[in-house]
C-alpha cells in the first residue's frame, strides 16, 4: 500500500513502537532469567506487526482488552513502560500495584482496560464496552485480541452471536500463531482459517499476513471505519508467528527448528523497516537509531522498576474488588 504524503512521519512511528515492544519483551525475558520477575511470562516477540498495525487506528478512549500474551497490546496502545515494567516485576509503582503481574494488566489511564490469564476470557468484557460505547454514542469501539486457541471456548461463540444480534462496535483480534499452547491449530480444529467461524455468525472477516505491518494497518483501517459507522462487529484474523515459546523456559520440543527459522524470516521488525526504505521513508542509520533509542528507554523502565518498593503488606486489599 503506498504511502500517503501525510502519513510517512507516522509509518516510521509505528517501526519506532514495534522496537519499543521488541525490546521491551527481550528485556523481561532477561530479567526473568535473572529471576528479577516471577511467575509465568507469556512472550509476544514477533507478534509486534498485529498489535502496532490495529492499535495505531484506535483513539485515545478507544476500548482494548487483552490475554495472556498482552505486553505489545498495552505498548501499542500507549501504556508507559515503566509502570508496565514495574507491575510485570511486581512492585508497587505498576499499573495494578504489583498484583496483576504479566497476565493480568490494566492500564485504563490509556484505554487498555484488561488482560487475563484465561483464554478467550476477556471476549465477553469486550462486549460490554462495546455495549457502552454504542449507548454513549460518543464514537467509541472495543478491540479485543486472542489467539486461536480461543476459538474453540464457548465464550468466544456465544460473543461472536451477540456481538453481531446487536451490532456492537467491536473489533475481534484474533493472533492466530499456529499453536494453542503446545497443541498445533491442526490437533484442536478442523477450521483452518479462524475467520471462517465469523462467517458462520454473519460477521465481516478477513485474513491478512500478522508479520506485515501495513497489512494489518489497512484491515483494522477498514474495520475502525465500520465499526465507527454503526455497521456492528468485524473480525481480524492475524496469521504470525510467536518466536519464543508458550512461556519463558518452555522447551518448545513440539515445534520443528526448521519452521522456527521459516518464520524468523518474516520477522516484522525487518520487514517493515525494509518497505520503509524501498519507499526513502528511512535510513540504515535511523533504523539503528530507532533500535538503540527503545533499548535505552527499556533500559531505564527496567531501573525504575528494580528501585521501586514492593507491594506493602497493609495494602494487600488495595486495587481489589470483590
Amino acid at each position: 500500500m503506498p504511502a500517503k504524503k501525510d502519513d510517512s512521519t507516522e509509518l516510521v512511528d509505528l517501526l519506532r513502537r514495534m522496537w519499543l515492544i521488541r525490546a521491551f519483551e527481550e528485556k523481561v525475558s532477561a530479567l526473568y532469567a535473572a529471576r528479577e520477575i516471577q511467575g509465568l511470562v507469556h512472550l509476544g516477540i514477533g507478534q509486534e506487526a498485529t498489535a502496532v498495525g490495529t492499535c495505531s487506528q484506535l483513539k485515545p478512549d478507544d476500548y482494548v482488552f487483552g490475554g495472556h500474551r498482552s505486553h505489545g497490546h498495552a505498548i501499542a496502545k500507549g501504556a508507559d513502560i515503566n509502570r508496565l515494567m514495574a507491575e510485570i516485576a511486581g512492585r508497587a509503582t505498576g499499573y495494578c500495584g504489583g498484583k496483576g503481574g504479566s497476565m493480568h494488566i490494566a492500564a485504563k489511564e490509556c484505554g487498555f482496560i484488561t488482560a487475563t490469564g484465561v483464554v478467550g476470557g476477556t471476549i465477553p468484557l469486550a462486549l460490554g464496552a462495546a455495549f457502552a460505547a454504542k449507548e454513549k454514542m460518543k464514537g467509541q469501539l472495543a478491540m479485543v485480541f486472542f489467539g486461536d486457541g480461543a476459538g474453540q471456548a464457548g465464550p468466544f461463540h456465544e460473543s461472536l452471536n451477540i456481538a453481531s444480534l446487536w451490532k456492537l462496535p467491536v473489533i475481534f483480534v484474533c493472533e492466530n500463531n499456529g499453536y494453542a499452547e503446545f497443541t498445533p491449530l491442526s490437533a484442536h480444529t478442523k477450521i483452518k482459517r479462524l475467520a471462517q467461524h465469523a462467517k458462520t455468525y454473519g460477521i465481516p472477516n478477513s485474513t491478512v499476513d500478522g508479520n506485515d505491518l501495513f497489512a494489518v494497518r489497512q484491515a483494522a483501517r477498514k474495520a475502525v471505519e465500520q465499526a465507527r459507522a454503526g455497521k456492528g462487529p468485524i473480525f481480524i484474523e492475524c496469521l504470525t508467528h510467536r518466536m519464543r515459546g508458550h512461556y519463558e523456559g518452555d522447551p518448545a520440543k513440539y515445534r520443528e527448528l526448521s519452521q522456527l527459522a521459516e518464520w524468523k524470516k518474516k520477522d516484522p521488525l525487518a520487514r517493515a523497516a525494509k518497505v520503509l526504505k524501498a519507499r526513502k521513508l528511512i535510513a540504515d542509520k535511523e533504523i539503528e537509531s530507532i533500535e538503540g533509542e527503545a533499548r535505552s528507554l527499556v533500559e531505564k523502565a527496567a531501573e525504575f522498576a528494580l528501585a521501586s518498593p514492593w507491594p506493602a503488606a497493609e495494602n494487600v486489599d488495595s486495587q481489589v474488588t470483590a
